[in-house]
């Protein structure tokens, strides 16, 4: 399977930094996007540790598909050196990075991070993996369907029945996150793989864009006539005109033919 791509990020109307990282290696298949939290500094380490550990492990693995993974607190596992559980073993590595981060550092006291993840591998169904509010959307014939489950206080309302939709983009509380990568305890990371079909458009990206666009919107823009660096710079211009509250970031997979 090939994918085309194209990624955009912006800080956003109403923040000074970028806290947000993106890493896309069509090489390796991978595609990741984290926003950081902690504020001062310490969300932007955050996010560029997380995405740089995860890219690291996923590059040092990806000529070994034998290969076993290990974590400080797992026994060796065979067969995770593709797939879901390399993902996951992945986002493990960079909660272990981070927590050593913040005990040389005091000051980084706090800091975490979103991350969502993609990787398509030849001869496998592509993998996801995500923990937080960063989301994996896929389009397929103009139906935009979500993959992933926000880890957050507004997303456990609304799966109650509590909320709606549009009142959780529009919650004070809707930045609030249940699960990250935050230094502490290993976390648990959703991951799972998919079937995409040629034509399908898969969009990852952070909360500041989803959290204030609409899906009905999103879906909009992916299916409509633009290329795809177009696609991500209106997915931005979107979230900015309704306030871009958060930084944002957008990566754009096309699945080709071929």
């Amino acid at each position: 399977m090939r994918v085309m791509w194209a990624a955009a990020t912006d800080p956003g109307v109403r923040r000074p930094v970028n806290e947000d990282a993106y890493c896309a290696r069509p090489d390796l298949g991978l595609f990741i996007v984290a926003d950081g939290m902690g504020g001062h500094a310490a969300g932007e380490v955050a996010s560029r540790l997380a995405v740089e550990v995860i890219e690291a492990f996923v590059a040092s693995r990806a000529d070994d598909p034998g290969a076993t993974c290990l974590t400080d607190d797992s026994e060796a596992d065979t067969g995770l050196a593709s797939g879901p559980g390399l993902l996951r073993a992945a986002f493990v590595a960079a909660n272990q990075r981070l927590a050593a981060a913040i005990a040389r550092d005091s000051g980084l006291r706090g800091m975490a991070t979103t991350a969502a993840a993609v990787r398509v591998e030849p001869g496998r169904d592509p993998a996801v993996a995500h923990i937080g509010d960063s989301r994996v959307y896929v389009l397929r014939g103009g139906h935009l369907e979500r993959l992933t489950e926000d880890h957050s206080w507004v997303e456990e309302q609304v799966r109650a029945g509590v909320l709606d939709a549009t009142a959780a983009r529009r919650h004070p509380w809707r930045s609030v996150v249940t699960r990250a990568l935050n230094g502490a305890e290993d976390p648990k990371v959703d991951a799972f793989t998919v079937r995409l079909e040629a034509g399908d458009r898969v969009l990852v990206c952070t909360d500041g864009l989803s959290s204030v666009v609409a899906d009905e919107t999103i879906a909009h823009v992916l299916g409509g006539g633009a290329d795809l660096a177009g696609i991500c710079r209106q997915l931005v211009d979107l979230a900015n005109a309704e306030g871009g509250p958060d930084n944002i970031t957008a990566i754009v997979l096309e699945v080709d033919a071929a």
